[in-house]
Protein backbone atom coordinates (compact mmCIF):
# COMPACT_ATOMS: atom_id res chain seq x y z
CA UNK A 1 0.00 0.00 0.00
CA UNK A 2 2.65 2.46 0.93
CA UNK A 3 4.54 1.43 -1.91
CA UNK A 4 1.50 2.55 -4.06
CA UNK A 5 1.12 5.46 -3.05
CA UNK A 6 4.82 6.66 -3.37
CA UNK A 7 4.24 5.21 -6.72
CA UNK A 8 1.25 7.85 -7.11
CA UNK A 9 3.24 10.57 -5.33
CA UNK A 10 6.06 10.20 -7.33
CA UNK A 11 4.47 10.20 -10.70
CA UNK A 12 2.61 13.20 -9.57
CA UNK A 13 5.67 15.64 -9.02
CA UNK A 14 6.94 14.46 -12.15
CA UNK A 15 4.05 15.80 -13.90
CA UNK A 16 3.92 18.68 -12.53
CA UNK A 17 7.96 19.02 -13.31
CA UNK A 18 6.98 18.62 -16.39
CA UNK A 19 4.25 21.01 -16.52
CA UNK A 20 6.67 23.42 -15.14
CA UNK A 21 9.13 23.03 -17.35
CA UNK A 22 7.12 23.51 -20.25
CA UNK A 23 5.72 26.90 -19.38
CA UNK A 24 9.34 27.84 -18.31
CA UNK A 25 11.06 30.95 -20.28
CA UNK A 26 14.08 28.56 -20.44
CA UNK A 27 11.74 26.19 -22.30
CA UNK A 28 9.82 28.67 -24.12
CA UNK A 29 12.71 30.39 -25.89
CA UNK A 30 14.16 27.17 -26.89
CA UNK A 31 10.56 26.25 -28.69
CA UNK A 32 10.64 29.75 -30.56
CA UNK A 33 14.31 29.75 -31.65
CA UNK A 34 14.02 28.32 -34.92
CA UNK A 35 16.75 25.09 -35.82
CA UNK A 36 17.28 26.88 -39.08
CA UNK A 37 17.68 30.55 -40.04
CA UNK A 38 18.04 32.21 -43.22
CA UNK A 39 19.30 35.95 -43.59
CA UNK A 40 21.03 38.29 -46.41
CA UNK A 41 24.60 39.01 -45.60
CA UNK A 42 24.20 42.36 -43.90
CA UNK A 43 20.71 41.57 -41.88
CA UNK A 44 21.04 40.81 -38.20
CA UNK A 45 18.21 38.67 -36.55
CA UNK A 46 17.16 38.81 -32.85
CA UNK A 47 15.78 36.22 -30.51
CA UNK A 48 14.88 36.87 -26.82
CA UNK A 49 16.05 34.05 -24.68
CA UNK A 50 16.34 33.61 -20.83
CA UNK A 51 19.58 34.16 -18.66
CA UNK A 52 20.19 30.74 -18.43
CA UNK A 53 20.09 29.38 -22.08
CA UNK A 54 23.67 30.55 -23.63
CA UNK A 55 25.45 30.70 -26.97
CA UNK A 56 28.15 28.10 -27.76
CA UNK A 57 30.25 29.99 -30.51
CA UNK A 58 32.67 28.02 -32.95
CA UNK A 59 35.93 30.14 -32.99
CA UNK A 60 35.71 28.87 -36.50
CA UNK A 61 33.05 30.57 -37.55
CA UNK A 62 33.13 33.15 -40.12
CA UNK A 63 29.96 33.80 -42.05
CA UNK A 64 27.85 35.33 -38.83
CA UNK A 65 28.67 37.63 -36.11
CA UNK A 66 26.51 36.67 -32.74
CA UNK A 67 25.98 39.36 -29.94
CA UNK A 68 24.52 38.18 -27.05
CA UNK A 69 22.75 40.11 -24.56
CA UNK A 70 21.48 38.61 -20.91
CA UNK A 71 18.05 38.38 -22.61
CA UNK A 72 18.53 38.06 -26.18
CA UNK A 73 20.65 36.59 -29.03
CA UNK A 74 21.62 38.79 -32.55
CA UNK A 75 22.86 37.13 -35.62
CA UNK A 76 24.33 39.36 -37.97
CA UNK A 77 25.43 37.86 -41.48
CA UNK A 78 28.93 38.50 -42.59
CA UNK A 79 29.67 36.22 -45.21
CA UNK A 80 27.96 33.73 -47.79
CA UNK A 81 27.97 30.38 -46.68
CA UNK A 82 26.67 28.11 -43.68
CA UNK A 83 27.38 28.30 -40.03
CA UNK A 84 26.20 26.82 -36.82
CA UNK A 85 25.02 27.87 -33.50
CA UNK A 86 25.13 25.61 -30.36
CA UNK A 87 22.45 26.68 -27.67
CA UNK A 88 23.37 25.55 -24.01
CA UNK A 89 21.36 25.29 -21.04
CA UNK A 90 23.42 24.98 -17.59
CA UNK A 91 26.11 24.13 -19.76
CA UNK A 92 24.06 21.08 -21.54
CA UNK A 93 23.41 21.10 -25.41
CA UNK A 94 19.60 21.92 -26.03
CA UNK A 95 19.17 23.56 -29.80
CA UNK A 96 21.78 23.58 -33.10
CA UNK A 97 20.70 26.53 -35.21
CA UNK A 98 22.18 25.67 -38.52
CA UNK A 99 22.10 29.45 -40.17
CA UNK A 100 22.56 30.09 -43.69
CA UNK A 101 23.84 33.35 -45.12
CA UNK A 102 22.87 34.60 -48.79
CA UNK A 103 24.79 37.19 -50.97
CA UNK A 104 23.61 40.62 -50.59
CA UNK A 105 21.08 40.50 -54.04
CA UNK A 106 19.88 43.18 -55.14
CA UNK A 107 17.81 44.08 -58.16
CA UNK A 108 16.09 46.90 -60.08
CA UNK A 109 12.55 46.94 -58.97
CA UNK A 110 10.32 47.67 -62.24
CA UNK A 111 6.81 49.53 -62.31
CA UNK A 112 6.59 49.95 -65.63
CA UNK A 113 3.26 49.40 -68.16
CA UNK A 114 4.02 46.35 -70.30
CA UNK A 115 2.99 45.08 -73.31
CA UNK A 116 2.37 41.26 -73.38
CA UNK A 117 2.69 38.85 -76.48
CA UNK A 118 2.24 35.24 -75.23
CA UNK A 119 1.90 32.40 -78.70
CA UNK A 120 0.40 28.99 -77.43
CA UNK A 121 2.43 25.84 -78.17
CA UNK A 122 0.36 24.59 -80.71
CA UNK A 123 -3.04 25.73 -81.19
CA UNK A 124 -5.91 26.04 -78.66
CA UNK A 125 -9.43 24.79 -78.29
CA UNK A 126 -11.33 27.32 -76.96
CA UNK A 127 -14.77 26.14 -78.37
CA UNK A 128 -17.19 23.58 -80.42
CA UNK A 129 -19.43 24.67 -83.07
CA UNK A 130 -21.78 22.85 -85.03
CA UNK A 131 -20.99 22.11 -88.92
CA UNK A 132 -24.00 22.40 -91.75
CA UNK A 133 -23.69 19.60 -93.31
CA UNK A 134 -25.90 17.29 -96.24
CA UNK A 135 -26.75 15.22 -93.53
CA UNK A 136 -27.32 18.14 -90.98
CA UNK A 137 -25.51 19.37 -87.73
CA UNK A 138 -22.35 18.00 -86.44
CA UNK A 139 -19.47 19.40 -84.62
CA UNK A 140 -16.28 16.34 -85.70
CA UNK A 141 -14.04 17.57 -83.04
CA UNK A 142 -16.73 17.30 -80.14
CA UNK A 143 -17.34 13.35 -81.82
CA UNK A 144 -13.48 13.09 -81.94
CA UNK A 145 -13.21 13.78 -78.35
CA UNK A 146 -11.72 16.69 -78.62
CA UNK A 147 -12.21 18.89 -75.25
CA UNK A 148 -12.07 22.81 -74.59
CA UNK A 149 -8.46 23.34 -73.34
CA UNK A 150 -6.84 21.07 -75.21
CA UNK A 151 -4.27 21.72 -77.51
CA UNK A 152 -3.73 20.65 -81.10
CA UNK A 153 0.06 19.72 -81.50
CA UNK A 154 -0.11 17.49 -84.93
CA UNK A 155 -1.87 17.27 -87.46
CA UNK A 156 -0.85 14.06 -89.47
CA UNK A 157 2.63 13.76 -87.77
CA UNK A 158 3.39 17.59 -88.68
CA UNK A 159 3.87 20.22 -86.09
CA UNK A 160 1.24 22.79 -85.81
CA UNK A 161 2.67 26.34 -84.80
CA UNK A 162 -0.06 29.04 -85.54
CA UNK A 163 -3.79 28.93 -86.78
CA UNK A 164 -2.66 29.27 -90.22
CA UNK A 165 -1.21 26.04 -90.29
CA UNK A 166 -4.60 24.11 -89.65
CA UNK A 167 -6.44 24.97 -92.46
CA UNK A 168 -4.63 23.23 -95.58
CA UNK A 169 -4.56 19.88 -93.81
CA UNK A 170 -8.52 20.13 -93.00
CA UNK A 171 -9.04 20.64 -96.99
CA UNK A 172 -6.75 18.05 -98.06
CA UNK A 173 -8.41 15.19 -95.57
CA UNK A 174 -12.07 16.73 -96.56
CA UNK A 175 -11.22 15.99 -100.59
CA UNK A 176 -10.06 12.79 -99.92
CA UNK A 177 -12.37 11.85 -97.52
CA UNK A 178 -10.13 10.41 -94.97
CA UNK A 179 -9.83 11.07 -91.16
CA UNK A 180 -6.91 13.34 -89.94
CA UNK A 181 -4.88 11.61 -87.35
CA UNK A 182 -4.51 14.60 -84.40
CA UNK A 183 -1.88 14.71 -81.61
CA UNK A 184 -3.86 16.90 -78.45
CA UNK A 185 -1.84 17.65 -75.49
CA UNK A 186 -3.84 17.77 -72.49
CA UNK A 187 -3.67 18.19 -68.65
CA UNK A 188 -3.41 14.34 -68.31
CA UNK A 189 -0.54 14.17 -70.93
CA UNK A 190 -0.48 13.24 -74.71
CA UNK A 191 -2.79 11.24 -77.02
CA UNK A 192 -3.99 10.61 -80.12
CA UNK A 193 -7.05 10.73 -82.16
CA UNK A 194 -8.71 10.98 -85.63
CA UNK A 195 -11.26 13.50 -86.74
CA UNK A 196 -13.15 13.37 -90.02
CA UNK A 197 -13.22 17.09 -91.42
CA UNK A 198 -16.84 18.11 -92.95
CA UNK A 199 -17.95 20.11 -95.64
CA UNK A 200 -19.90 23.47 -94.61
CA UNK A 201 -23.07 23.12 -97.24
CA UNK A 202 -23.40 27.41 -97.19
CA UNK A 203 -19.73 27.98 -97.05
CA UNK A 204 -18.34 24.72 -99.58
CA UNK A 205 -15.21 24.44 -97.07
CA UNK A 206 -14.19 21.09 -94.61
CA UNK A 207 -14.20 22.24 -91.02
CA UNK A 208 -13.55 20.78 -87.68
CA UNK A 209 -16.20 22.08 -85.50
CA UNK A 210 -13.73 23.73 -83.68
CA UNK A 211 -12.69 27.18 -82.09
CA UNK A 212 -8.97 27.60 -81.68
CA UNK A 213 -6.47 30.07 -81.08
CA UNK A 214 -2.35 30.36 -81.25
CA UNK A 215 -1.76 33.87 -79.41
CA UNK A 216 -2.91 36.50 -76.63
CA UNK A 217 -2.25 39.52 -75.54
CA UNK A 218 -2.56 41.81 -72.69
CA UNK A 219 -1.02 44.23 -70.20
CA UNK A 220 0.72 43.81 -67.01
CA UNK A 221 3.23 45.62 -64.78
CA UNK A 222 7.19 44.78 -64.41
CA UNK A 223 8.27 43.73 -61.06
CA UNK A 224 11.90 42.95 -61.80
CA UNK A 225 15.15 43.63 -63.56
CA UNK A 226 18.54 41.91 -63.01
CA UNK A 227 21.21 44.46 -63.48
CA UNK A 228 24.01 41.83 -64.36
CA UNK A 229 22.08 38.51 -66.23
CA UNK A 230 18.98 41.12 -67.63
CA UNK A 231 16.63 38.62 -66.54
CA UNK A 232 12.95 40.03 -65.58
CA UNK A 233 9.79 38.88 -64.16
CA UNK A 234 6.44 40.59 -64.16
CA UNK A 235 2.56 40.49 -63.60
CA UNK A 236 3.44 37.74 -60.62
CA UNK A 237 0.69 35.61 -61.50
CA UNK A 238 -0.06 32.90 -64.67
CA UNK A 239 -1.46 34.61 -68.00
CA UNK A 240 -4.76 32.09 -68.30
CA UNK A 241 -7.09 32.17 -71.06
CA UNK A 242 -9.80 34.04 -70.99
CA UNK A 243 -12.25 31.09 -72.44
CA UNK A 244 -10.62 27.97 -71.42
CA UNK A 245 -9.66 29.53 -67.88
CA UNK A 246 -6.68 27.58 -68.51
CA UNK A 247 -2.79 28.66 -68.09
CA UNK A 248 -1.11 28.95 -71.65
CA UNK A 249 1.78 27.03 -72.07
CA UNK A 250 4.11 29.09 -73.90
CA UNK A 251 5.82 28.05 -76.77
CA UNK A 252 7.73 31.87 -76.69
CA UNK A 253 6.72 35.75 -76.84
CA UNK A 254 7.45 38.89 -76.61
CA UNK A 255 6.95 41.94 -74.17
CA UNK A 256 6.52 45.56 -75.25
CA UNK A 257 6.75 48.96 -74.23
CA UNK A 258 2.81 50.17 -73.46
CA UNK A 259 1.14 53.69 -71.76
CA UNK A 260 -1.92 53.77 -69.98
CA UNK A 261 -4.45 56.00 -71.94
CA UNK A 262 -7.23 55.79 -68.96
CA UNK A 263 -8.28 53.99 -65.71
CA UNK A 264 -11.37 52.03 -65.13
CA UNK A 265 -12.17 52.88 -61.56
CA UNK A 266 -12.83 49.73 -59.63
CA UNK A 267 -15.58 49.33 -57.16
CA UNK A 268 -17.07 46.42 -54.62
CA UNK A 269 -17.60 43.39 -57.06
CA UNK A 270 -15.99 45.07 -59.91
CA UNK A 271 -12.99 45.29 -60.28
CA UNK A 272 -11.39 48.30 -62.15
CA UNK A 273 -8.88 48.21 -65.07
CA UNK A 274 -6.12 50.11 -66.93
CA UNK A 275 -6.57 50.87 -70.48
CA UNK A 276 -3.48 50.92 -72.54
CA UNK A 277 -1.94 50.64 -75.95
CA UNK A 278 1.34 49.54 -77.14
CA UNK A 279 3.42 51.45 -78.11
CA UNK A 280 3.45 53.08 -81.48
CA UNK A 281 6.41 50.99 -82.79
CA UNK A 282 5.65 48.30 -81.13
CA UNK A 283 9.21 47.57 -80.51
CA UNK A 284 10.12 44.53 -78.58
CA UNK A 285 11.68 44.52 -75.34
CA UNK A 286 12.12 40.98 -74.10
CA UNK A 287 11.17 37.86 -74.92
CA UNK A 288 8.29 35.54 -72.46
CA UNK A 289 10.74 32.23 -71.71
CA UNK A 290 8.27 31.29 -69.02
CA UNK A 291 4.43 31.65 -68.29
CA UNK A 292 3.89 30.35 -64.30
CA UNK A 293 2.08 30.99 -61.07
CA UNK A 294 4.52 33.43 -60.00
CA UNK A 295 4.18 35.45 -62.93
CA UNK A 296 5.95 35.87 -66.68
CA UNK A 297 9.59 35.69 -67.08
CA UNK A 298 12.55 35.97 -69.46
CA UNK A 299 15.56 38.23 -70.92
CA UNK A 300 15.33 41.56 -71.35
CA UNK A 301 16.62 43.21 -74.85
CA UNK A 302 16.47 46.71 -74.51
CA UNK A 303 16.92 49.15 -71.05
CA UNK A 304 14.40 50.63 -69.63
CA UNK A 305 13.96 52.61 -66.41
CA UNK A 306 11.50 53.70 -64.00
CA UNK A 307 12.65 57.44 -62.86
CA UNK A 308 12.61 56.67 -59.35
CA UNK A 309 14.38 53.53 -58.86
CA UNK A 310 16.39 52.95 -61.49
CA UNK A 311 19.35 51.22 -58.63
CA UNK A 312 19.22 48.10 -57.86
CA UNK A 313 17.47 47.66 -54.23
CA UNK A 314 18.28 44.74 -51.65
CA UNK A 315 15.50 42.01 -51.46
CA UNK A 316 13.90 40.78 -48.38
CA UNK A 317 13.20 36.87 -47.60
CA UNK A 318 9.71 36.31 -47.24
CA UNK A 319 10.05 35.77 -43.37
CA UNK A 320 11.99 39.51 -43.50
CA UNK A 321 8.51 41.09 -44.62
CA UNK A 322 6.30 42.64 -41.58
CA UNK A 323 3.16 44.20 -41.27
CA UNK A 324 3.09 47.90 -41.68
CA UNK A 325 3.48 50.73 -43.94
CA UNK A 326 4.83 49.88 -47.76
CA UNK A 327 4.59 51.22 -51.16
CA UNK A 328 4.33 50.07 -54.67
CA UNK A 329 5.14 51.49 -57.93
CA UNK A 330 3.07 51.64 -60.85
CA UNK A 331 1.69 53.33 -64.24
CA UNK A 332 -1.95 55.12 -63.83
CA UNK A 333 -1.63 57.69 -66.64
CA UNK A 334 1.02 57.45 -69.46
CA UNK A 335 4.47 56.02 -69.36
CA UNK A 336 5.21 57.73 -65.70
CA UNK A 337 5.81 55.38 -62.94
CA UNK A 338 4.74 56.43 -59.91
CA UNK A 339 5.51 55.76 -56.02
CA UNK A 340 1.74 55.41 -53.83
CA UNK A 341 1.29 54.29 -50.11
CA UNK A 342 0.15 50.91 -48.97
CA UNK A 343 -0.08 48.69 -45.83
CA UNK A 344 0.80 44.85 -45.45
CA UNK A 345 -2.34 43.27 -43.61
CA UNK A 346 -0.78 40.25 -42.91
CA UNK A 347 2.21 38.18 -44.37
CA UNK A 348 3.04 34.95 -44.42
CA UNK A 349 7.01 33.42 -43.75
CA UNK A 350 6.89 30.87 -46.27
CA UNK A 351 9.61 28.26 -46.41
CA UNK A 352 8.36 27.09 -49.83
CA UNK A 353 7.71 28.54 -53.28
CA UNK A 354 3.85 29.70 -53.10
CA UNK A 355 1.38 32.39 -54.59
CA UNK A 356 -0.41 35.05 -51.73
CA UNK A 357 2.08 35.34 -49.65
CA UNK A 358 0.88 38.79 -48.60
CA UNK A 359 -2.63 41.17 -47.92
CA UNK A 360 -2.24 44.86 -48.64
CA UNK A 361 -4.06 47.50 -48.99
CA UNK A 362 -4.24 50.61 -50.88
CA UNK A 363 -3.90 53.71 -48.50
CA UNK A 364 -2.80 56.49 -50.90
CA UNK A 365 -5.49 58.76 -51.19
CA UNK A 366 -3.95 59.67 -54.55
CA UNK A 367 -4.36 56.15 -56.06
CA UNK A 368 -7.57 55.88 -54.27
CA UNK A 369 -9.13 58.74 -56.04
CA UNK A 370 -7.62 57.61 -59.45
CA UNK A 371 -8.22 53.69 -59.45
CA UNK A 372 -10.53 52.69 -56.38
CA UNK A 373 -7.47 50.85 -54.86
CA UNK A 374 -6.04 47.53 -57.18
CA UNK A 375 -7.14 47.29 -60.71
CA UNK A 376 -6.53 44.27 -63.71
CA UNK A 377 -3.02 45.50 -64.87
CA UNK A 378 -1.45 46.62 -62.24
CA UNK A 379 -0.08 43.09 -61.36
CA UNK A 380 3.49 42.85 -60.88
CA UNK A 381 3.72 46.42 -59.75
CA UNK A 382 6.40 45.69 -57.04
CA UNK A 383 5.96 46.14 -53.19
CA UNK A 384 9.24 48.37 -51.35
CA UNK A 385 9.15 47.99 -47.78
CA UNK A 386 11.65 49.57 -45.48
CA UNK A 387 14.38 50.42 -48.91
CA UNK A 388 14.09 46.35 -50.03
CA UNK A 389 12.06 44.86 -52.66
CA UNK A 390 9.75 42.63 -50.82
CA UNK A 391 7.49 41.21 -53.56
CA UNK A 392 4.77 42.04 -56.10
CA UNK A 393 0.54 42.81 -56.39
CA UNK A 394 -0.81 39.65 -57.83
CA UNK A 395 -4.83 39.82 -57.31
CA UNK A 396 -7.30 42.15 -56.07
CA UNK A 397 -10.21 41.15 -53.74
CA UNK A 398 -13.68 41.53 -55.81
CA UNK A 399 -15.66 42.47 -53.09
CA UNK A 400 -12.80 45.16 -51.58
CA UNK A 401 -10.80 46.54 -54.47
CA UNK A 402 -8.90 48.87 -52.36
CA UNK A 403 -6.71 45.14 -51.16
CA UNK A 404 -5.60 42.65 -52.52
CA UNK A 405 -2.42 39.88 -52.88
CA UNK A 406 1.01 40.43 -52.83
CA UNK A 407 3.69 37.39 -53.68
CA UNK A 408 6.86 36.82 -52.02
CA UNK A 409 9.86 38.49 -54.31
CA UNK A 410 12.03 35.46 -53.04
CA UNK A 411 9.86 33.14 -55.26
CA UNK A 412 9.59 35.35 -58.34
CA UNK A 413 13.40 35.08 -58.34
CA UNK A 414 13.46 31.24 -57.88
CA UNK A 415 11.40 30.52 -60.47
CA UNK A 416 13.08 32.95 -63.14
CA UNK A 417 16.16 31.00 -62.14
CA UNK A 418 18.21 33.93 -60.95
CA UNK A 419 20.40 32.17 -57.76
CA UNK A 420 20.16 34.04 -55.03
CA UNK A 421 21.65 31.85 -52.61
CA UNK A 422 25.06 30.84 -52.64
CA UNK A 423 26.79 31.43 -55.57
CA UNK A 424 27.94 27.54 -55.71
CA UNK A 425 24.36 26.08 -55.62
CA UNK A 426 21.36 26.26 -57.21
CA UNK A 427 17.98 28.01 -56.74
CA UNK A 428 15.60 25.35 -56.23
Amino acid sequence: MKWELLRKLLGGFLLVSLCFIGFSKPFQDYLHIPKSVTLIQGDEINFSKAAEVSANINPSTEHVNVHEEKNSLAIKGKKAGRDEILLELAGLPIKKVDVKVLKNFRVIPGGQSIGVKLNSKGVLVVGHHLVDTKNGKVSPGDQAGIKVGDIITKLNGHTIEKMSDVAPFVQQAGENGTALKVTIQRDSGKFNTEIEPQKDEMEKIYKLGLYIRDSAAGIGTMTFIDPKSKKYGALGHVISDMDTKKPIVVENGQIVKSTVTSIEKGSNGNPGEKLARFSSDREVIGDIKQNSPFGIFGNLHKVIKNGNYDKPLPIALSDQVKEGPAKILTVVNGDKVEEFDIEVVSTIPQKFPATKGMIIKVTDPKLLAKTGGIVQGMSGSPIIQDGKLIGAVTHVFVNDPTSGYGVHIEWMLNKAGINIYNEKEKAS
